[in-house]
């Protein structure tokens, strides 16, 4: 692979896009101490600021994506974008307007107000974890690792970056994650846009793309067998219980909002698919199918094909993508530590004092993760894997009656089905002979979990559609 090609020119942009995110947060006017303000942006978001900060945080693992579609081509879009466009749509449905009216300010809290103090305690343990930066923080250590051309570990890049983001996520709340996220949706798409159409200009046109690439790449099954395509829509169920998509739905400025957001995210979703996934492809066929690092075909492309001033774009592009996703798991993670768990042992301390401390505590642990897994998928597989299971029932039973659960069911649901997963995850890690090879008897963690949790369901579930308590709602 041929070295970087970067010049003055390109880091200039990127020093750029750093110092326009330190001056869209150091605006006087977004210092706020009200709670729901700081959270929430008082509840008053706008459709154009709620699509943009949904459909920029809900794209963060890039890399990912990368690295899927240059090895099985087509598939990806069934495997990585079409699960995910259907529970989006079923979570616009089903549950985005009754989120907005809610008076919770976080998932936590709703859990709490439904089921009791105890439940919306214990849920800010795995809802902490699910929202974990270390996915994000890693993928950015490896893009400067290879921007310095591999000077250095790409952990001391990681932390430099991570501990940017809390600065300004600290300083600014959720409107600081919006506005920066207004800025990132921008970049996302234009660099996509020039990606592939200098991909066009060196290879040719998606026709001769299409008969160049082999028929795996072109099946939609990617010659996967159903039973694994399955499990990536039992993994997009993570959209339910995804504190993002709850936070986004409470800050719209109406239910109709929300709804209408999400549907409109989802078509945005779509084409950036096709961007990234033809871009993918467009990696096998100009730099051939034997890389050794998949996950870099971006980048490696970037390198090979864009001109002077595009490349920096590009990488300001990647950057983009995934600082985004970043910053609103850095302050939901951040969030869910101080606002939903430490308050109860520091009473005394300001919600938003403990929110700004727990920011940085969150950023750490996710340094500490990547030294752990240094793997972005092992990452993801673990922590949904394991956290999914024991939230998904409790969380719908909030604002769906038939999922509702008797008060003293909802920790054992919780709970039990976590410690059936996290103890499946163990028990396939230590008999194992592969790499990152968790299944157990050949079963998947996430089943045995899930499994636990729809028996204790059946067992705990309230009686002909009756509620626990009324939960509380605000008005539009």
């Amino acid at each position: 692979m041929a070295e970087l090609e970067f010049t003055l020119f390109d880091w200039g942009i990127i020093l750029s896009y750093f110092g326009f995110l330190v001056y869209l947060t150091w605006q006087k006017d977004w210092q706020t101490d009200d709670e729901e303000s700081f959270l929430l942006s008082g509840r008053k978001m706008s459709l154009a600021a709620f699509v943009a900060t949904l459909v920029s945080t809900w794209y963060g693992g890039i890399l990912g994506v990368g690295e899927f579609s240059y090895q099985s081509g087509l598939s990806t879009w069934l495997i990585l974008g079409f699960p995910f466009y259907v529970f989006s749509a079923l979570f616009a449905w089903l549950l985005a307007g009754k989120i907005r009216m809610n008076k919770a300010l976080s998932l936590p809290e709703a859990v709490g107000n439904f089921y009791g103090d105890k439940a919306g305690l214990f849920s800010a343990i795995p809802i902490f974890i699910l929202v974990s930066p270390a996915p994000y923080i890693l993928m950015l250590g490896l893009i400067f690792q290879y921007l310095t051309g591999g000077t250095g570990h790409f952990l001391w890049y990681a932390s430099a970056v991570a501990l940017f983001s809390v600065a300004y996520v600290a300083f600014g709340g959720f409107n600081a994650v919006v506005h920066t996220d207004m800025l990132q949706i921008t970049l996302m798409f234009g660099g996509f846009v020039c990606l592939i159409i200098f991909a066009g200009i060196e290879f040719g046109g998606f026709g001769q793309l299409w008969e160049t690439i082999p028929a795996n790449y072109q099946d939609i099954t990617g010659g996967h067998d159903w039973q694994y395509i399955l499990v990536w829509f039992f993994i997009a169920l993570w959209t339910f219980v995804d504190p993002s998509f709850h936070q986004r739905a409470a800050a719209a400025e109406s239910p109709k909002t929300a709804r209408k957001g999400i549907f409109i995210s989802i078509l945005l979703w779509s084409v950036f698919d096709f961007l990234t996934i033809f871009s993918g492809i467009y990696g096998f066929a100009i730099l051939g199918g034997d890389l050794a690092e998949p996950i870099m075909v971006y980048p490696y492309l970037a390198n090979e094909i864009l001109p002077i001033g595009l490349k920096g774009l590009f990488f300001v592009a990647l950057l983009a993508t995934i600082m985004s996703t970043l910053d609103s798991y850095l302050f939901l993670s951040g969030q869910t530590l101080g606002r939903d768990l430490l308050v109860k042992i520091f009473p005394n301390v300001k919600n938003n004092t403990l929110t700004r401390i727990s920011t940085l505590v969150a950023a750490l642990i996710g340094i500490i993760l990547i030294i752990i897994y240094p793997s972005v998928i092992d990452l993801w597989y673990v922590i949904g894997s394991v956290m999914i299971p024991g939230l998904l029932i409790p969380v719908l039973g909030v604002y769906l009656k038939l999922f509702s659960l008797k008060k003293g069911w909802v920790l054992p649901v919780m709970i039990g089905s976590i410690a059936v997963s996290l103890g499946w995850l163990i028990l396939g890690t230590v008999t194992s002979e592969g790499t990152y090879n968790y299944t157990y008897f050949g079963i998947e963690p996430f089943y045995p979990g899930l499994g636990v949790s729809i028996i204790l369901w059946i067992m705990g579930r309230t009686k002909n559609g009756e509620l626990l308590e009324e939960t509380e709602f605000i008005k539009e």
